[in-house]
């Protein structure tokens, strides 16, 4: 059996969004938090990463989330590290409401173990490193699992229509973290920004849909990060739908650094609506399906 190690959050107010819910960076910022108690709990703090000349980058992340947190509620983040392979470690993570056990969301992070960058290089995210067998043991005491979980590989999105929306900004200084590069909710951050100047570009800026009584809401997101972006970079960010339906649909987004077109990140998010009032999902109004036409891919 993996060790677990489960840290309370008490939801603040300036990390609400403006429906009063949860951001849903702020949930991976939970995560983040989480994982590093846990692995300083086995034995291995950010200061002895730093003294092996290694450190663990997040490749991919898959939340979904189950209902929604508020201003003032104490959530536990359970988390366990689920395997480990030759440079790659399964970290998975329950949310539940302190007190009744609810379930609320859950989550898992892929990481990938590398050595530390030389400050002088570009390359923020180092080279892949093994991981030792000591490091295995303190996450696993009882011994490690025979098998690796089961991993889904990122699936290609659809080719963007023409009427996908794009996006520039520069990464600032309150992007970065200590790591030197843009934190892994940042991404996210950006991607809900771009997604909402997305929807206002169609005619439907937040007011227009709050007007009809109803809020467009993420079930959850699934995000590939591919290389870091640093301080001063300038991107470019791309999103579009697909697979409309009367209600849900799924936004696809792509982040790429405009220097040298690298990709740096792409995202699946689910989304459908929630009447307003009484928070239950809702089908999606008919006059904004009809103006997202454009912008949404007629490939599946």
């Amino acid at each position: 059996m993996p060790l677990t190690h489960t840290r309370t959050f008490q939801v603040r107010y300036y990390e609400c969004d403006s429906y009063g819910r949860l951001n849903h960076t702020n949930y991976l910022r939970y995560m983040q938090e989480a994982a590093f108690d846990a692995s300083a709990a086995a034995g291995y703090d950010l200061a002895r990463y730093a003294a092996m000349g290694r450190h663990w980058l997040i490749r991919e992340t898959d939340i979904e989330f189950l209902r929604p947190l508020r201003y003032g509620d104490a959530v536990q983040v359970k988390t366990w590290v689920a395997d480990f392979q030759r440079v790659r470690s399964l970290r998975l993570y329950d949310f539940r409401m302190a007190g009744s056990d609810e379930l609320v969301a859950r989550a898992q992070t892929d990481w990938a173990f590398l050595e530390s960058a030389s400050p002088a290089g570009r390359d923020a995210s180092g080279r892949p490193a093994p991981i030792p067998p000591e490091m295995i043991a303190a996450f696993f005491p009882d011994g490690p699992p025979q098998a690796a979980s089961p991993r889904s590989r990122f699936a290609a999105p659809p080719r963007p229509p023409a009427g996908a929306f794009r996006l520039r900004r520069r990464v600032e200084w309150r992007d970065i973290d200590a790591a030197q590069h843009v934190n892994n909710a940042v991404y996210l951050a950006f991607m809900e920004d771009c997604g909402l100047r997305a929807t206002a570009a169609c005619g439907w800026p937040l007011a227009r849909i709050q007007a009809q009584g109803v809020a467009i809401l993420a079930g959850g997101h699934q995000i590939e990060y591919r290389q870091p972006a640093l301080l001063d970079d300038e991107l470019e960010l791309t999103t579009w739908l697909s697979g409309v339906k009367e209600a849900s649909a799924l936004r696809h987004y792509t982040i790429t650094r405009t220097g040298d077109g690298a990709l740096l990140a792409r995202a699946h998010t689910r989304w459908g609506c929630i009447d307003l009032e009484t928070g239950q999902p809702v089908p999606i109004p008919a006059p904004l399906l009809a103006d997202l036409a454009p912008h949404t891919s007629d490939t599946h």
